[in-house]
């Protein structure tokens, strides 16, 4: 197994926790080859990057579904309680571009609750390599919890092109989305949300269990934050990733 790292102050704490427990997680699948150092410079920068625009914190739920070795280092959450995989395989993971769904009984439960975060103070988003298919709302097609939408509702019109995808509420009377580098402002109050765990490629509604076949290489969840600064630090971490990759 190679040498995570030489010096042990090479990168900033967090980012350095999160790049050994995907290392360890891959070894624990059987693949002791460690991760290339460029996609350990690429989730150190996006780290950095995300406190220094001072969105870090907002984070309270994320993985980055690229760059390790196998399907149970991508699981490893860079922020919050790790997630539950159902169904995905091996087969489904691609280190450079992330996990692709079946629009069946392929998700994620991120095990965040869908009231974790205040009501009037929260953002979803994932960075798609593939485009969105349509479903309907941005909700479905982006973090598919059902009882979501009481808290940012719909964004009808907006074009859900491959790269990042997110929704922001920071008051009561309206929200954002962001897709195709362009944010939009909605009109909508806010009503309460339930306890449901927000799910990803699904929405988490037994009754209407819509689900994506879209390939999704980043996650997150958490309190509101600037979707053009998560967005600038997403996208240039998915194509590090990338390029880092042979």
């Amino acid at each position: 197994m190679s040498i995570i790292f030489i010096n042990p102050y090479r990168y900033d704490l967090d980012a350095e926790d999160y790049i050994n427990r995907v290392i360890a997680a891959d070894v624990a699948a059987g693949d002791t080859n460690g991760l290339e150092v460029g996609v350990q410079d690429a989730i150190n920068a996006f780290v950095l990057g995300c406190k220094a625009d001072g969105i870090w914190s907002a984070i309270k739920a994320s993985c980055i579904l690229a760059g390790a070795r196998t399907l149970t280092g991508t699981l490893v959450p860079l922020v919050g309680t790790a997630p539950t995989n159902y169904n995905f395989v091996a087969g489904d993971y691609n280190r450079k571009n992330g996990l692709t769904g079946n629009a069946g009984n392929k998700y994620i439960d991120s095990e965040r609750a869908n009231d974790a975060d205040p009501q009037d103070n929260n953002h979803n988003s994932v960075f798609s390599t593939t485009g969105i298919p349509a479903m309907g709302s941005l909700t479905n097609n982006l973090i598919f919890s059902n009882n979501q939408r009481s808290r940012v509702t719909s964004s009808q019109g907006l074009t859900l092109s491959a790269g990042f995808c997110g929704i922001n509420r920071s008051t009561s009377a309206s929200f954002q989305s962001r897709s195709g580098n362009i944010t939009q402002s909605f009109a909508a109050v806010s009503t309460t949300p339930d306890n449901s765990n927000v799910a990803v490629f699904r929405r988490n509604n037994p009754a209407s269990p819509l689900a994506s076949n879209a390939t999704i290489s980043f996650y997150s969840i958490g309190e509101s934050l600037d979707l053009a600064l998560l967005d600038a630090r997403v996208t240039d971490l998915i194509n590090a990733i990338g390029v880092a990759i042979p």
